[in-house]
């Protein structure tokens, strides 16, 4: 891990910090940190963005926190129930005990459900007990669509859209910082699993993101920060593949024969982490979802 940071933490607005995983599964090399860990510094502390998929994890962002400031943590967003993204919150609670560590709702009933039992379990096993010592520590204050909260002299918007990459997913504006977290729902030059998504829920969700959240700076759950290029590439991945399957669908063509097809209408995301293992299970779902709205 300290070998990517080195060239990996970068500052991408002012006083705004993101630690940018490599795009990969978790291996015992990377600990499993491989998503975008960020932290702002506003006027009395840091807010923590994500604090990655292990104690590991999480101590390593607070290391880089410190090399920044020694402000206290004031808070911590965990932006949706996928492990790789917040089990990090243990180290942040070993820091600051009785830190406010917000999510969505539904994130809060899946995690009581034990959910981060299984995520710990997963990066346990992906990454040959390189994340041991690891519990699930989830967040206890929810955040739906619409609400704002100011913290540290910044004000926070959470925008949720439903099902898209999960049911749980957040975006979050800083509009003093003209910046938008926009964790897995859309990524940059990464295909996720949508084992839990919806293809029809993201391009909604995106299509409305693109109109209603002003923003220059996109911080994705996955690969480099940039602008709205990475919203644009995800909406261009999703509405290929959702609308090539269902019309492919509609002339009574299975799932299993659709790829060769499918692949070639997105040619441009080959290079994409991801593609390969992702795409024959993005066609069946996206079936089944195709299958669904025509009945």
């Amino acid at each position: 891990i300290a070998a990517i940071l080195k060239e990996e933490l970068g500052v991408v607005a002012e006083d705004v910090y993101v630690i940018h995983g490599p795009l990969g599964v978790p291996t015992p090399e990377n600990q499993g940190f491989m998503n975008n860990p960020a932290f702002v510094v506003g006027e009395d502390g840091v807010v923590v963005v994500d604090p990655g998929a292990s104690v590991q994890t999480g101590e390593m962002v607070l290391r880089q926190v410190a090399k920044v400031t020694g402000k206290p943590l004031l808070a911590v967003f965990n932006t949706h129930v996928h492990g790789d993204h917040w089990l990090g919150n243990q180290a942040m609670r070993d820091i600051a005990p009785e830190v406010p560590i917000y999510a969505h709702p539904k994130m809060l009933a899946a995690v009581e459900a034990g959910a981060g039992e299984e995520w710990v379990a997963r990066m346990v096993s992906g990454t040959d007990g390189a994340t041991e010592g690891t519990v699930s520590v989830g967040p206890n204050i929810s955040l739906d669509h619409g609400d704002e909260i100011e913290i540290g002299g910044l004000e926070y918007r959470i925008f949720h859209y439903g099902q898209v990459h999960t049911h749980t997913d957040l975006m979050i504006q800083v509009p003093g910082k003209e910046l938008l977290f926009l964790a897995d729902n859309a990524n940059n030059k990464r295909i996720v699993r949508m084992d839990d998504g919806s293809f029809s829920g993201t391009i909604a969700a995106l299509t409305a993101a693109r109109e209603q959240i002003p923003a220059k700076v996109l911080v994705p759950g996955h690969g480099k920060t940039g602008g709205w290029e990475i919203v644009d590439a995800n909406l261009e991945y999703f509405t290929v593949l959702y609308e090539t399957v269902a019309a492919l669908y509609e002339e009574g063509i299975s799932d299993f024969e659709m790829k060769p097809k499918v692949a070639g209408k997105l040619s441009g995301f080959s290079d994409w982490a991801g593609f390969e293992d992702e795409l024959g299970k993005h066609i069946s779902l996206a079936y089944l979802e195709a299958e669904e709205a025509a009945f």
